[in-house]
């Protein structure tokens, strides 16, 4: 079967397929979706559990420990890590890697049915446990909602009407908020006249809780009607809880008349957020599944604008990230990079083909582009810095074919051959060898494509859309290359010759070629001599997982001391902003005091609730000027904080990691765990270009510990649970009710007044009701004393095991130099029985990235060979081929080394992918030399001759796909794959045409013979 018969037969048909690929292709670009990045799924549920006034140590025995051990029986589940801290128990589990997201919705089901059941193993006052399967959600479209003299409750009244007209537009899947603040009913109440009055706190908390209690109050038949019955009594506003009227026997008295009643917000609050040092609540918009990024960004965008009338004047709306804008630049940018490289790529061809062969293969190119479009459209393929990369990637690639089948019929039509004669002499002969090259090439990135986890699902799409284009690269180059050759490629009666390759740079290589298979010995030695130095050099080249993103942002981390008060953390977070306020290219600044913001980019690293934890996300001018603000802004840390632990961040492309280089201890006791991690700590802060050095224990705080006397209490009728109460009400309050305003409800709080619960001073002058006296007594009545103690705040598991993780980063450069630095002496610690050391981190990311890959690419490599020999029916052949692919690491390490980059998972892919290039290169030139041999010619002749004619398609193959990914080479994700592709391919192209003719010599002894020059 010679498809160029059937596109010189079916011309029309052509032209019409041509007409429908350029049409359709324009509009399946249109239609496809943008994104920054390509989306995977954060296949992790965080289960939380309160459990109200218990220490760390309980919450991990008693909650923590029953939880992790009923999720341990799913046998979805990958890892499962805790957070115990007081009074909550935060449990996160990870599912295993193969597991798609259309199947995690059964999986949460069945973790919500476990957690459920577990309930009542759970001790009295610990849960309901709560399941969040939403942990991955991304809110894109992020803003801050500020007004001058606003109240939050007023900031969130706007929020909430903007949410509910923002849900009605295109592609809005749920709008959440963020540093929101709880109002709150308070009632204060001086001790001394509760005292004096004889009132608990029991009985005024029952009057205010079933005051305002809904209860049903039956129905009544009249007439024909059945009438619901309702009292009136419930609070309408805050006069009437001050009215109500309180007591006992001995008489009544208004509430008002004794307490201070005023409305306010929940203290201490979960978090606190400002934008540019303005109080600010967050909204977050998320888009649904599947949908449109830039059409919803647009939407919202022109909803906002229609609202812009009806929203007050001094309220404002900032935007903290708005992807669909950034989508924009970014998918823009590629965009230019891909014109860059496909200007590049047929400028090349002309200048080397000559016009009409090199405008020839570049609308072939165009062309081929356009199908891929309508590939990607049809398996729902966004554009993104991977698909988009994966173009310019294949642009080279894809003109492999093209370029053969021109530059053979060019060849037969100058020794006097017709155009249709050439075209189905050239396409029969190697139709069958290009398509066997073409899906080597595939297979070469097919490990990509099939591995499982965050990494294969966020780097799939460089499988897909290089398969998509290679696929039709062969295709048009079988049946349009050919036709449009035959039309438009003309030869002079002046180009026709019996020798084409009767040139100086052929005649050159000739001789050369010949040389290197007469001192074959001497050839070896020297592709020996360049291998070893090679995998010398190669192991100076440091490894890395993925580079760091080009966005306009940055974060500022800061842990104060455990236990501090979030009032505290706000406040050194409120300096910070200000001193980074006053640098030079810094445009927005969001602080998030608390706990970590909403997920806003697919890689944010979320920081579960500490009142020691702040966050500030830096918006900048130019991202070229992220490091020198980080060094300045490291520089203003340590001198102005010592006592906190802060670390700055870029955002990262990829999976997020926090602290470059980890290590886990695990094991039983606490005080071995403390002991290992110290001597690990030790080693790191003697360690030069270490920095951040932490444990994810913190320290340890400080308790206040009342010593309960069981007799003395017992005596005056005071029990333990009524001590925490008083201890409780006379610091933070109790909640005694609710109220209810509109939608709202608003919890009813008792406390005393400031001056009486500020002070750990006052502690001692605490009353606490005594139910057998009918009154209030001191508190050293029924404790012996107050004493402080020390305790762990965070006790970390991992796999139902104790863990403490030590941490750090470099100051300057890659992690694996540093991990290397002190490996051996943290891999010396000595571990007690029962306890083990792993590494984390950047390290065990990249391990676990690798990991499908070394699974999937010898099945890959399998599929390679087996293609060969079916191509050639032979084994010596695909022998000489695969043994060239070694040769690219001389042009890998020369290349990194040169260029000072790291070896990463991105470089892992382009070497995969540069193998698939090398094989079929290797492929191309021995199936001519099989051709030459078939007709006759003399062995040695046919391996000049046939080196000779497929040097000009070797070389430019090589040569358009190594400066079609020069624009890839300033972009940080691509840029350790386009140096790996670029300096690979070009030792290994030169390399290549020596060493594949001369093991072929070799393997079938054929002697050199210098009558063939």
């Amino acid at each position: 079967m010679n498809l160029a018969v059937f596109a010189l037969r079916k011309r029309t048909l052509m032209v019409v397929i041509t007409l429908l690929l350029v049409g359709i292709g324009m509009v399946s670009f249109q239609g496809l979706g943008r994104l920054e990045d390509p989306t995977f799924t954060i296949k992790t549920a965080l289960i939380v559990t309160r459990y109200p006034g218990a220490s760390p140590l309980e919450v991990e025995e008693e909650v923590t420990d029953r939880i992790e051990e009923a999720i341990k029986s799913m046998g979805q589940v990958k890892e499962i890590y805790s957070t115990s801290s007081e009074g909550v128990s935060f449990v996160y589990v990870d599912m295993k890697d193969r597991f798609k997201s259309r199947e995690l919705p059964q999986i949460w089901d069945e973790l919500r049915r476990k957690i459920s059941d577990i309930q009542n193993r759970l001790p009295p006052g610990a849960g309901p446990s709560i399941v969040n399967d939403d942990f991955g959600d991304v809110y894109g479209q992020f803003f801050a909602i500020t007004g001058k003299d606003y109240t939050y409750a007023q900031l969130k009244e706007f929020g909430d009407y903007l949410k509910k007209e923002l849900l009605l537009c295109e592609d809005v899947a749920k709008i959440d908020f963020w540093g929101t603040r709880q109002e709150a009913v308070y009632i204060e109440f001086q001790r001394s006249k509760l005292a004096e009055l004889g009132l608990s706190l029991e009985q005024v908390g029952r009057i205010l809780h079933s005051q305002n209690l809904v209860q049903q109050s039956g129905r009544v038949d009249v007439d024909t009607e059945y009438m619901r019955i309702t009292s009136t009594g419930e609070f309408k506003n805050e006069i009437m809880i001050a009215d109500l009227l309180v007591g006992g026997a001995g008489g009544l008295i208004r509430l008002g008349d004794i307490a201070e009643i005023y409305r306010g917000y929940t203290d201490p609050p979960r978090n606190i957020m400002r934008y540019n040092g303005q109080p600010a609540i967050g909204m977050g918009i998320s888009t649904i599944d599947g949908g449109n990024v830039i059409t919803m960004g647009k939407s919202v965008k022109q909803k906002l604008a229609d609202l812009k009338e009806k929203l007050p004047d001094d309220i404002e709306l900032n935007i903290i990230y708005y992807q669909s804008d950034i989508v924009t630049e970014s998918v823009n940018a590629f965009l230019l990079n891909l014109v860059e490289a496909l200007v590049i790529v047929i400028v090349l061809l002309m200048l080397f083909m000559g016009w009409q062969s090199g405008l020839l293969i570049g609308i072939i190119l165009l062309l081929t582009i356009l199908g891929t479009f309508i590939g990607m459209s049809l398996m729902s393929i966004d554009l993104h810095k991977i698909s988009l990369g994966a173009l310019i990637l294949a642009l080279g690639m894809l003109v492999d074919n093209a370029i053969v089948i021109a530059d053979g019929i060019l060849v037969r039509m100058q020794r006097g051959k017709k155009p249709e004669d050439a075209a189905k002499t050239v396409v029969q002969e190697n139709q069958w060898p290009l398509f066997g090259a073409t899906i080597v090439s595939i297979l070469s990135f097919a490990a990509i494509g099939y591995a499982p986890g965050d990494v294969g699902e966020f780097c799939r799409s460089l499988f897909q859309v290089i398969a998509i284009s290679l696929l039709m690269s062969w295709i048009l180059a079988v049946t349009i290359t050919p036709l449009f050759c035959v039309w438009f490629l003309k030869v002079r009666e002046s180009d026709f010759k019996a020798a084409p390759y009767d040139r100086p740079w052929f005649r050159f290589y000739r001789r050369m070629l010949h040389y290197c298979i007469k001192h074959w010995t001497l050839t070896g030695i020297v592709t020996v001599v360049l291998l070893v130095t090679a995998i010398i050099g190669f192991g100076r080249i440091p490894q890395s997982f993925f580079p760091n993103a080009t966005q306009r942002y940055f974060y500022v981390n800061l842990w104060k001391p455990q236990g501090t008060h979030i009032s505290h953390t706000s406040r050194d977070l409120d300096d910070i902003q200000k001193h980074l306020s006053t640098m030079d290219g810094i445009k927005n600044i969001t602080s998030f005091v608390g706990e970590g913001a909403m997920r806003f980019i697919l890689s944010y690293s979320y920081q579960s609730p500490n009142a020691a934890y702040g966050q500030l996300l830096v918006e900048v001018d130019e991202y070229r000027e992220i490091d020198r603000l980080i060094r300045q802004t490291n520089q203003y840390l340590e001198t102005n904080f010592p006592d906190s632990e802060p670390y700055c961040l870029k955002i990262v492309n990829g999976p997020p990691v926090p602290y470059l280089v980890e290590l886990r201890f695990r094991g039983p006791d606490i005080q071995v765990l403390k002991s290992l991690s110290d001597k690990a700590l030790d080693i790191m802060q003697a360690t030069a270009n270490i920095r951040d050095i932490r444990t994810d224990w913190r320290q340890m705080v400080r308790v206040i510990r009342p010593e309960f006397s069981e007799t003395q209490a017992r005596r005056i009728g005071v029990t333990r649970q009524d001590l925490a109460t008083a201890l409780q009400w006379n610091f933070n309050g109790i909640a005694v009710g609710l109220y209810r305003e509109n939608d709202e409800l608003l919890p009813i709080i008792t406390r005393p007044p400031e001056s009486e619960r500020t002070s750990v001073d006052n502690l001692s002058n605490i009353q606490v009701w005594s139910s057998l006296a009918g009154t209030f007594v001191p508190i050293r009545q029924v404790i012996t004393g107050i004493h402080p103690e020390w305790e762990w705040p965070l006790i970390q598991r991992r796999e139902q095991q104790r863990a403490v993780t030590v941490r750090c980063n470099p100051v300057q450069g890659l992690a694996d130099p540093l991990r290397n630095q002190i490996k051996e002496q943290i891999e010396a610690i000595v571990l007690p029985p029962g306890y083990t050391m792993e590494w984390a981190g950047e390290h065990k990311e990249s391990v676990e990235g690798r990991e499908p890959l070394k699974k999937i690419f010898p099945l890959c490599l399998l599929c390679m060979f087996v293609t060969v020999v079916w191509l050639f029916n032979s084994i010596r052949r695909p022998l000489i081929i695969f043994l060239t692919v070694p040769l690219s690491l001389v042009g890998i390490t020369a290349g990194l080394l040169v260029t000072n980059l790291a070896f990463g998972f991105m470089a892992i892919l382009g070497f995969l992918g540069l193998s698939g290039m090398l094989i079929k290169n290797a492929i191309v030139l021995i199936e001519q030399i099989e051709i030459f041999l078939s007709q006759g010619i003399a062995p040695y002749k046919a391996i000049l001759d046939a080196s000779v004619s497929r040097m000009r398609p070797v070389v430019m193959a090589s040569g358009t796909t190594i400066l079609g990914m020069a624009p890839l080479m300033f972009d940080p994700l691509f840029s350790s794959m386009a140096v790996t592709i670029m300096g690979g391919l070009f030792a290994a192209t030169f390399l290549t045409l020596i060493i594949v003719p001369v093991l072929y010599s070799l393997m079938y002894a054929i002697k050199a013979e210098t009558r063939f020059l």
